[in-house]
């Protein structure tokens, strides 16, 4: 090893090949109040902060033999590490919680109702089919693929106005056919 290999990168390199618990320490002390500082810097609090640290460091001890200094300086693959993390617990909580189901305190629908949905069912497969395939399938993808806009052109490498055109423009459709359905 070069003498101009600053400690981090040793540190790391040791925990790489030899699994080394003392340099592994090292490289926690030396990288979490920086990590948690970023963390912090970017909107988390402080307890979502140290679950990140925590979490990160364990990334690295697991993913260690994917350390390679020649593609990135260990600070730059760590931060990495942790970026992808606080990112990942924005969407986790961005999302909405379901509302959980009371399935007890229900009565079980009439027949009336039954068949109510599935004569919807039934024009909804209808006007579904009275689209374009072109709308169809983007209608198709959103709605029951459930795929945001952006993984449906990652899907189907179509230019993302030409997706918001189809769907909009499917929906009116829809909506002019299933009319009925809407009047009480």
């Amino acid at each position: 090893m070069d003498d101009d290999t600053d400690n981090p990168t040793k540190w790391m390199l040791a925990v790489r090949d030899k699994r080394d618990r003392v340099a592994f320490g090292r490289l926690f002390d030396h990288y979490a109040p920086r990590l948690k500082a970023a963390v912090r810097r970017g909107g988390a609090s402080a307890a979502e902060a140290e679950d990140i640290v925590q979490d990160v460091m364990l990334s690295v001890w697991q993913k260690a033999a994917q350390f390679d200094p020649a593609r990135a300086p260990v600070s730059g693959w760590i931060y990495r590490i942790a970026r992808n993390r606080q990112i990942d617990l924005h969407r986790r909580k961005s999302r909405p919680e379901p509302e959980p189901l009371d399935l007890e305190g229900e009565a079980p629908p009439d027949a009336s109702q039954v068949l109510a949905l599935e004569q919807e069912t039934a024009e909804l497969r209808r006007a579904l089919q009275a689209l374009g395939p072109d709308q169809r399938q983007i209608i198709e993808t959103a709605y029951f693929g459930e795929l945001t806009h952006a993984e449906i052109q990652a899907a189907t490498g179509l230019p993302l106005g030409t997706i918001k055109s189809r769907l909009r423009l499917g929906i009116e459709r829809l909506r002019h056919e299933l009319k009925e359905l809407r009047r009480p």
